[in-house]
């Protein structure tokens, strides 16, 4: 809306210029006494300006302002220049006049694109010459995070925000949006429910003062036919952010393109209660294990626990000795050895057998 409202004021200000330049006798005689086609020049110029502001999208900061001060030293040094060399030609003699103007054309010409080509050459050191001027783009303050279909599906992001851990920009694009609303609309009955989730899952986010999450609806020329995990990543390198997923693939690609990426899955193994060999702990066994002896338990967060001896415990609380963890891509595994029921009975194998397969 301010662009639109910047472009409308534009053209009202060209249409002003335009009536003061027909109205300059000098426009009036060199247009033979038809100064509409000034106006009319203005107008397509400013049009033609708007123009091009719109269709060129992928504009960078650091790059317009190394011209444009590469421009200012440039004029600088030209002007400098011109009023060294004017003692060399007489201000009475108009040929030597016209000779020095044409010389500071040319220098300047010169002066300016050597400038804008050093200054557009060296931007990423020059604020290392100049201290309050940086052509550098970086980023103040934390830097976004960019959430992907699975991890506003997945729903752990909203309980994580929540607790205050994470107070970065949230950047939902567009694209991932369409995706969500995609899976939302689909035929298929669990598809359907994963997509409505995420929606829900979004409008919690949304609606909470706490975070802030704005909709990204940019895309770079280069994002154009490529596929969403793609734009993703070209996204958080435009940004300089991070990708938030629980997708693994889309966590080699992104690191791949030196992408920095936040895996919930790796933040909660990483959260998990660690045990070592020799503590004791408390489980409830719920199946049999692969091995003859072996019983089946799960902790709160879903960490698998293997025991020896507990097949004959099962659907009973009791207490264990870990004997080893086992770290594993799918998460965290624990092995350990049936003592005794929480009621206080011994267990009566007592004999130590390596545990060296999962359940």
């Amino acid at each position: 809306m301010a662009l639109i409202v910047l472009r409308i004021v534009f053209i009202l200000v060209a249409a002003g210029v335009g009536i003061t330049v027909i109205q300059v006798d000098t426009f009036r005689s060199a247009l033979q006494d038809q100064p509409f086609w000034a106006f009319v020049g203005v107008m397509v110029l400013a049009l033609a300006v708007i123009g091009v502001d719109i269709f060129v999208k992928n504009k960078r900061y650091d790059t317009i302002s190394g011209v444009y001060f590469g421009l200012l030293v440039g004029l600088s040094l030209t002007y400098i220049l011109g009023l060294i060399t004017q003692v060399w030609f007489p201000a009475d003699n108009q040929g030597a006049v016209t000779a020095h103007r044409a010389l500071q054309l040319v220098v300047g010409m010169v002066l300016c694109y050597s400038c804008i080509s050093l200054v557009l050459q060296t931007k990423d050191d020059f604020r290392f010459i100049i201290p309050y001027v940086e052509f550098a783009k970086e980023v103040k303050g934390p830097k976004p995070y960019v959430l992907d279909t699975s991890i506003v599906i997945d729903g752990r992001i909203a309980d994580v925000v929540e607790t205050g851990f994470f107070d970065n920009v949230l950047i939902m694009p567009r694209f991932v949006l369409a995706e969500l609303q995609g899976i939302a609309d689909s035929s298929d009955k669990l598809k359907r429910s994963r997509g409505r989730r995420g929606l829900d899952i979004l409008n919690r986010l949304r609606n909470n003062d706490q975070v802030d999450l704005k909709i990204h609806d940019r895309e770079t020329p280069d994002m154009e036919g490529q596929p969403v995990d793609m734009k993703l990543v070209l996204l958080a390198k435009l940004l300089e952010g991070k990708i938030v997923t629980g997708d693994y693939n889309l966590n080699k690609v992104a690191k791949l393109h030196n992408v920095e990426v936040i895996n919930l899955n790796e933040i909660a193994n990483a959260l998990k209660p660690v045990f070592l060999p020799g503590e004791h702990l408390s489980v409830r066994i719920v199946k049999k294990g692969e091995e003859e002896s072996q019983g089946v338990g799960y902790l709160d967060d879903g960490t698998m626990i293997v025991v020896e001896g507990g097949r004959e415990h099962i659907n009973s609380q009791v207490r264990i000795l870990v004997t080893s963890v086992l770290q594993t891509s799918a998460g965290r595994m624990i092995f350990g050895r049936y003592e005794a029921n929480e009621g206080g009975q011994q267990g009566g194998g007592g004999q130590k057998t390596a545990a060296n397969t999962s359940a």
